[in-house]
């Protein structure tokens, strides 16, 4: 249990940081909309992002597994980009536009596939020893 909210610290820190460089990369997507918050914004960003991507997206994955199927996987980046869109709407002083939440769903993907394999290689070097 301590390992598993040290994982989802660890993730939320990431999570944080990934939508942070995301914006910085993309902007929001629109042409008159700034974002109003300050570090403190995107780490509760960060945070609601996490709780969404743990409780929502294992549901979200199942409901649209047949679209998946159908195009061979790639509307996975649709539902990662629709949880990062609804979590943007929850999280005060930040918005993007669908399009670039899809591109900043596909970079916290990739930290996200990083932590994990950072958390099974270090499992299976104290598993050895």
């Amino acid at each position: 249990m301590k390992e598993q909210f040290l994982v989802f610290l660890v993730r939320w820190g990431l999570n944080a940081v990934g939508l942070w460089i995301a914006y910085r990369l993309l902007g929001t997507g629109y042409d008159d909309r700034e974002v109003t918050a300050g570090f403190w914004g995107f780490v509760l960003a960060g945070l609601i992002f996490s709780l969404v991507n743990s409780i929502f997206k294992p549901i979200a994955m199942v409901l649209s597994l047949p679209a998946i199927l159908l195009t061979l996987g790639l509307f996975v980046l649709v539902v990662n980009g629709t949880l990062v869109y609804l979590s943007l709407l929850l999280a005060p002083g930040i918005s993007m536009s669908f399009i670039n939440s899809i591109i900043t769903g596909i970079i916290l993907s990739l930290i996200n596939y990083v932590v994990s394999a950072a958390v099974e290689l270090q499992r299976s070097r104290s598993g050895a020893h």
